[in-house]
């Protein structure tokens, strides 16, 4: 263990589509730990749709890298080295681990889990995914019983898990996805129905499986979508904008929904959501997530990739819609 293979930022993809190419591998030598510091043998790193922003440097919140830094990622590793009393050989943690086989921080940029059978969903459903989804639905969409949610790129791990939360909460719910077996996989899970945006026309669609109106719209995609939903909101609707994966490689930005001005004739709400500011409730919401896991009301599913050598190709399959679930790959 001398050397630490590592893949660099090494393009700027605003505007076009991610390329391979954005990306350079390099090895790095291992240097000696200093005092608080440990080193993690990394396992399993995280994806979403906003790490594209790192590549970028513009504002926003995965904004900041620049070329030749380490691409950074959310990851879960073991300890391998520590001289932190706090972190022991062996322990499994949570944190910025990167692009690379063996990341070095201090035990505060750290969180320790237990090396269990729900270890990969502190990625997912019981991590950053599961907590947008938790609190961008009960304190933004504010879904009541009865009620008709809709969620766009409802087979990813955001999406696939407001509908859930918004089936237990008493709603009727619809998703959105690309292709035959996310939408037969959204139907598994509990949607009482789903639009495949690839061979239906959503405005149409959602007449039939939503005649009174979409009450709450949990939206992830942006784009065409968000203006056909537009059409279909139900007096005093709440619009929730969580994601924009349409935009993301295109030249320019859109213009605005054709549709906007619905929202004053059915005197909607649209919000947008992040979820900086939601911290002092994590643990609550994460207690409850963890109850609804284990109780299978909420099923959650891994799209796992292998190997050091396909990191960059494994971001590329989001925004190519390759992936079911939480995009996740094991070194």
């Amino acid at each position: 263990m001398t050397t630490n293979r590592q893949w660099l930022i090494d393009g700027n993809p605003r505007g076009r589509a991610l390329l391979l190419s954005d990306f350079m591998e390099s090895d790095e030598p291992l240097t000696p730990l200093n005092d608080g510091e440990v080193r993690i043998k990394v396992e399993v790193l995280s994806f979403e749709p906003s790490q594209k922003g790192q590549l970028e440097v513009i504002s926003g919140y995965s904004s900041g890298g620049t070329n030749g830094a380490v691409m950074g990622a959310r990851g879960i590793g073991e300890v391998v080295e520590s001289k932190d009393s706090g972190l022991h050989v062996g322990d499994k943690v949570l944190g910025a681990l990167g692009w690379q086989e063996f990341a070095t921080l201090s035990s505060s940029e750290l969180q320790v889990l237990p090396d269990d059978e729900m270890l990969t969903a502190h990625l997912g459903p019981l991590g950053a995914q599961g907590l947008t989804a938790y609190f961008g639905l009960l304190r933004i969409g504010k879904p009541e019983v009865g009620d008709t949610v809709m969620v766009s790129g409802a087979a990813g791990a955001v999406g696939s898990v407001v509908g859930q939360i918004a089936k237990i909460s008493g709603c009727r719910v619809i998703g959105s996805a690309g292709g035959e077996e996310k939408v037969k996989w959204l139907k598994e899970i509990g949607f009482d129905a789903a639009i495949d945006y690839k061979s239906e026309k959503i405005k149409s669609r959602i007449t039939e499986v939503a005649p009174k109106g979409i009450n709450v719209f949990f939206d992830n995609v942006g784009g065409q979508v968000l203006n056909d939903v537009l059409v279909r909101i139900a007096s005093h609707a709440r619009v929730v904008i969580c994601g924009a994966i349409s935009r993301y490689e295109q030249e320019s930005l859109p213009a605005g929904p054709a549709n906007y001005f619905n929202v004053v004739f059915r005197q909607a709400k649209i919000e947008g959501f992040l979820l900086r500011g939601y911290e002092s409730d994590y643990e609550e919401a994460i207690e409850r997530l963890r109850g609804w896991l284990e109780s299978g009301e909420i099923i959650h599913r891994e799209d796992i990739q292998h190997g050091f050598e396909n990191i960059p190709a494994t971001l590329k399959r989001l925004f190519e819609g390759a992936n079911i679930g939480k995009q996740l790959l094991k070194l």
